[in-house]
Order: C-alpha cells, then sequence, then structure tokens
C-alpha cells in the first residue's frame, strides 16, 4: 500500500513538471540575443558600423523576439552606412512600438531629423531606386533598352510573298460565262512580293530587351552618391 502511495506521488510531481520543462524548452533564448545586441552595440560604440550591422541581422534571422530598443541601434548602423531607406524603416518601427516611452526616444528623433536630407536626395536622384541603390547600365543591351535581331517574318531578306495572289503576282477571277480570266495583283502590282511590315525592309527588328525589361538599366547593391559618372 505504501509503495503504491508513492507511485502515485511520483506520477503527480511529473504531471506538474512536465509542463514547466516543456514551456522552458520552448522559451526562446532571449539572453543570448541580449547578449549579441551589446555585441552589437560595443562594436557601434567603437566604429565598426559594417560588423554592428552584420550582427543585428544575425539577430532579426534567428526569428527570436527582438529587444524593443533594437530598431533603434539598428536604425542608427544603418545610417551610418548609408542605408537610409533601412534606417528610416527602422526608426519608424521603433517609434512605433517605444513611442516617446522609449530608453532612446530623444536619440531617435534626431536620427529621423538627420534622414531627412538624404531621403530627399534619394528621391530627387534619377541614378538610383528609391532605396538610394545605384542603377547600372544593362550589360545585355547596353543600355540601349532593345535588342536588334533579323526580322524572323522576312527571315532577313526584307520582302515577303504577297498572300493575295499567293506571291505568282497574277490573281483570277470568273467572268459572266464562267470563264477563267488572269488579272495583275493590284495589291503587289504584279511583283508577287511586298515590303516586309515587319521589318518595313530594313531587315532587323528591335524587341525589348527582357534583362531590364526596356528600361536600359538594372538594380544593384552599390550605394548612389547621386552623381553623374561617365564612362
Amino acid at each position: 500500500m505504501r509503495f503504491g502511495l508513492n507511485k502515485i506521488i511520483i506520477i503527480i510531481a511529473c504531471s506538474l513538471l512536465l509542463p514547466a520543462m516543456t514551456h522552458a524548452q520552448l522559451k526562446p533564448h532571449l539572453g543570448e540575443t541580449s547578449r549579441k545586441m551589446n555585441t552589437a552595440i560595443d562594436a557601434m560604440e567603437s566604429g565598426q558600423y559594417e560588423k554592428a550591422n552584420h550582427i543585428f541581422r544575425e539577430i532579426i534571422e534567428s526569428k527570436v523576439p527582438l529587444p524593443s530598443e533594437m530598431p533603434y541601434y539598428f536604425a542608427e548602423t544603418l545610417f551610418r552606412i548609408g542605408q537610409y531607406d533601412n534606417s528610416a524603416n527602422f526608426l519608424n518601427k521603433y517609434l512605433e512600438i517605444n513611442g516617446f516611452k522609449g530608453d532612446n526616444y530623444d536619440a531617435a528623433k534626431m536620427l529621423e531629423e538627420k534622414l531627412i536630407q538624404p531621403l530627399s536626395a534619394i528621391k530627387a536622384c534619377s541614378y538610383c531606386d528609391r532605396k538610394g541603390y545605384r542603377y547600372l547600365t544593362c550589360s545585355t543591351c547596353n543600355g540601349a533598352k532593345s535588342l536588334e535581331q533579323a526580322c524572323n517574318v522576312c527571315k532577313g531578306k526584307a520582302i515577303v510573298g504577297c498572300s493575295r495572289c499567293a506571291a505568282s503576282g497574277m490573281v483570277t477571277k470568273k467572268n459572266v460565262f464562267n470563264i477563267m480570266e488572269y488579272y495583275e495583283c493590284d495589291r503587289c502590282e504584279g511583283k508577287g512580293r511586298l515590303t516586309c511590315h515587319a521589318c518595313e525592309g530594313s531587315k532587323i527588328v528591335h524587341s525589348k530587351c527582357r534583362t531590364c525589361n526596356g528600361s536600359g538599366t538594372i538594380g544593384s547593391d552599390e550605394l548612389c552618391d547621386h552623381l553623374e559618372h561617365k564612362h
């Protein structure tokens, strides 16, 4: 009887401990996240913003809940390395989450002011996309926006057979006596051929470049300096 009672006590204890153990196993390892964030902040303080950027991205990719102050530090880091659009996105997220209660609220508002000029420069620049990355000349069409190729309709001959007279130059028609008569084709003037309508006799056609979708440029990961680059 005593053995049975002990067994019941053990079962009850296990049933109470198991949910707690399971919860502990599922709980994100926030201590590691905080450690990484502090390492990134140390890198920022020593001017190693690329290193800080790398660490912050590792934290984001880990899919764990982010410390509430991290969006500000990441926004500051992105500003320092010239990724102004991304910086503004994380800064807005920080202010949205924390509002004026955030530990870095004043610094965040200062960063918001500093972002006005570079974001305006990006918006006004025709050499980069809206995120500030420079457009490069398309290597497929060399900026021409289209590609030149032999006409597929006339096979590069500039002429095509007349469809009305089947390229014979003559058309037939029965008269009132049901007798077949032959007439010169008025469409091709009896030549049996016409100038190719696709290439207009040039033997070549231009088609929109598929690489750049006819824009002449492609995106890149190069931050734009908003200056014209002469080749």
